[in-house]
């Protein structure tokens, strides 16, 4: 087994997404290639619309591929029991229904749901996870308050320490940044760049940070009208992939630096 394949814990094989009925088949994008390896971050950017939730929801197993593979540590995503699945992929979904009345060290314990007894009782490696997530997200501090007395950022530090604290090889996010100013944007996805060297967990997100996404991300997966387009944040650089990110007009890439401008 080489390299890249040993440390594969995400990868995708001829993948269309969309929604079907019994009708009619909408296809979103199709013929996706795309591999994750151990301890890296890679963002899933384009413009609203382009179906970002619906590709990560399919990874995640949440939504059924149209056609094609998502292989978990080279595990096809439908063979795995569904108990199985919540210990190898932790998601945080854009807008999750979350209790506010609970604290935050409670929220946090709920990532060890697929681990603990049929009570719920934490065991101590529960603790010492629960313990650990608090520690690398930097919330410690934080774990008697109720969820409701948060800043956003604060609520979205303590949803990832959640995710963190489900031990899974992959994470994904939909949107971590969302309802952030930017110094909390570039805070966020720069914790999720400093927990995958930490960790070596790989974490998936959906982002319309570009700019930021270009400076942290070791891969970009970019989509498109029914296209998708990945590689490292230098690979489409050179490719000159992100020069079609946008309708043109109104904003352009600047490739001098390596960033997306307003037209003047």
């Amino acid at each position: 087994m080489d390299q890249t394949e040993k440390h594969s814990i995400l990868k995708t094989i001829n993948l269309d997404i969309g929604y079907s009925n019994k009708t009619e088949k909408t296809i979103i994008a199709e013929a996706i290639n795309i591999e994750v390896n151990e301890g890296e971050l890679v963002a899933v950017i384009g413009v609203n619309g382009v179906g970002k939730s619906t590709f990560l929801r399919t990874l995640s197993g949440v939504q059924d591929a149209l056609k094609g593979e998502v292989l978990v540590k080279n595990e096809k995503i439908q063979h795995i029991d569904p108990l199985d699945l919540a210990a190898l992929v932790s998601l945080v979904l854009t807008e999750q229904p979350i209790s506010k009345n609970l604290s935050v060290f409670e929220l946090v314990a709920l990532g060890r749901q697929p681990y603990t007894n049929w009570i719920g009782r934490l065991s101590k490696n529960d603790l010492r996870q629960i313990k650990k997530s608090l520690q690398n997200v930097g919330i410690e501090d934080l774990q008697n308050k109720k969820c409701y007395e948060l800043s956003d950022g604060q609520l979205q530090k303590v949803l990832i320490a959640r995710a963190i604290a489900q031990n899974t090889p992959l994470v994904i996010l939909d949107e971590p940044t969302t309802h952030l100013d930017l110094y909390h944007k570039a805070y966020v996805l720069k914790l999720l760049k400093k927990l995958t060297r930490k960790t070596n967990k790989a974490i998936v997100f959906a982002s319309h940070e570009i700019n930021l996404a270009i400076q942290l991300c070791d891969k970009i997966i970019l989509m498109q009208d029914k296209k998708i387009t990945t590689g490292s944040p230098k690979e489409l650089l050179d490719s000159g992939a992100f020069s079609t990110v946008f309708p043109k007009g109104l904003i352009v890439f600047d490739e001098e630096s390596a960033s997306f401008k307003i037209n003047p």
